[in-house]
């Protein structure tokens, strides 16, 4: 400090230590001033740098759909499959049945189904496959469903009930085989248009041939057990091949060769035959 009077001295100055207001003061006057500080009033802060793994938000990951639930696939059977194929009967993607199991034809045609919309070529039917089914095709009836047979017997005719009986019922269109009012075997028949139609009523077996040809009709009867004049119970290849699209000519046809076979070799001449709805 005396150093400093010194140099002040000699070079003609003096030193003021009071301020204009005569009040006393520091020789040397230091101003320091601060950065602002978040504690102090109307202080502003400086935002910190951010990190780099903070600076850009991360992607969401992709929502994936679950896949649609499976309704029916190979190896399923009953009602609901036979509806299923005779809806894809109605949109030519099955020529077949309905046989009311889920076999390979009915897979494939599921495939040609998805494949023809974009939906994935699985060959199970799930919810969206039926839904799109739904929407293009109308509820089949009682013999779309049952085209080619195998819709349940109906309860037998009381006069079925005793004896050895060729029980047929035109509601369900089923023949039963029956032996004191057990049913030993069930099929599924056609009967004759509305022109030639089957008679009804109580009859009984009165001629067996087993290589028949109609003289009138010039068709194929095998298997024939003739109950009334011209008609007769026989195996028909054009029920197995059309199912119910036809009619018989009056006769009681039966589709399945191997279940007429059986009964024919059981059935004797003079069994009663019940035609009844």
């Amino acid at each position: 400090m005396s150093a400093v009077l010194t140099v002040l001295v000699v070079g003609g100055c003096t030193v003021q230590t009071t301020d204009p207001d005569g009040d006393p003061r520091s020789p040397v006057h230091i101003q320091v001033s601060h950065p602002p500080s978040d504690d102090r009033p109307g202080a502003t802060a400086t935002p910190a740098p951010r990190s780099p793994s903070t600076s850009t938000p991360k992607k969401a990951d992709p929502v994936t759909s679950p896949p649609a639930a499976v309704l029916w696939s190979r190896g399923d059977s009953g009602r609901d499959v036979r509806e299923l194929q005779a809806r894809l009967r109605q949109v030519a993607w099955l020529f077949d049945g309905p046989t009311g199991s889920y076999d390979d034809l009915t897979e494939t045609a599921v495939k040609g189904f998805q494949g023809k919309r974009g939906l994935p070529r699985t060959g199970r039917t799930d919810t969206v496959t039926w839904q799109r089914l739904l929407r293009m095709t109308h509820e089949p009836g009682q013999w779309e469903l049952y085209l080619m047979g195998g819709q349940p017997a109906a309860y037998p005719d009381p006069r079925c009930l005793t004896g050895r009986v060729l029980c047929i019922s035109k509601t369900s269109r089923t023949l039963r085989w029956m032996i004191d009012g057990r049913t030993v075997s069930t099929v599924a028949v056609r009967f004759g248009s509305q022109y030639t139609p089957t008679r009804e009523g109580v009859f009984s077996v009165y001629w067996k041939s087993r290589h028949h040809v109609s003289t009138l009709y010039d068709s194929p009867m095998p298997y024939a057990m003739f109950f009334s004049g011209g008609q007769a119970v026989h195996y028909s290849a054009d029920f197995a091949a059309r199912g119910y699209g036809g009619a018989s000519h009056g006769c009681v046809n039966i589709r399945d060769e191997t279940a007429i076979a059986a009964i024919f070799a059981e059935v004797s001449t003079g069994d009663k035959v019940v035609i009844y709805w």
